[in-house]
């Protein structure tokens, strides 16, 4: 059993409809609104483990919405486990909390800095997942391809945070 599949929770109804309508207002995937949520005032170290949590979830999640077939969920999926990545990074790392596209974008300038310039491939790849939920251009092969580059960033970022906790806690 996936970690996505012990730990799943269904929303239905007026609140779900809520979450979804901030989601798409703020441009977000409803995971990493809900996530977003969750982080509010936490220490840094707690948020990067949520945000890492939540990326792995929907890595996991791509992964099963790819093999179904439904290529645009999967799609949208990998965009959300990229960003949280960066996010969960960028709090581990320095304590900040990035709140829109921009902020990701200008810090992944920082990954770049730190794990290498594989991150831009990775990033890129789950932006234009992103472009593929909304225009529905990309084909299986494409968000396979993606699947790939966003798993090295999630994984990068899972150990970094992971090594960190043994480091200092």
């Amino acid at each position: 059993m996936t970690h996505a599949a012990r730990h799943q929770l269904t929303i239905k109804g007026a609140i779900a409809e809520r979450i979804k309508a901030e989601a798409k207002r703020l441009g977000i995937t409803p995971e990493v609104y809900l996530a977003d949520m969750l982080a509010q005032g936490k220490d840094p170290q707690v948020r990067a483990e949520l945000y890492i949590e939540a990326s792995t979830t929907l890595l996991e999640q791509a992964e099963a919405e790819l093999e179904k077939g439904d290529i645009r969920q999967a799609a949208e999926k990998l965009w959300g486990a990229a960003a949280l990545a960066v996010k969960a990074y960028a709090a581990q790392r320095e304590g900040v909390r990035l709140t829109s596209h921009g902020e990701l974008w200008s810090y992944t300038r920082r990954l770049k800095e730190d794990l290498g310039p594989w991150v831009y491939d990775s990033w890129n790849a789950a932006t234009a997942m992103h472009t593929c939920f909304y225009e529905g251009w990309c084909t299986k092969d494409h968000v396979a391809e993606a699947l790939e580059k966003v798993k090295k960033l999630v994984v990068t970022v899972r150990e970094k945070i992971r090594g960190s906790q043994v480091k200092h806690g």
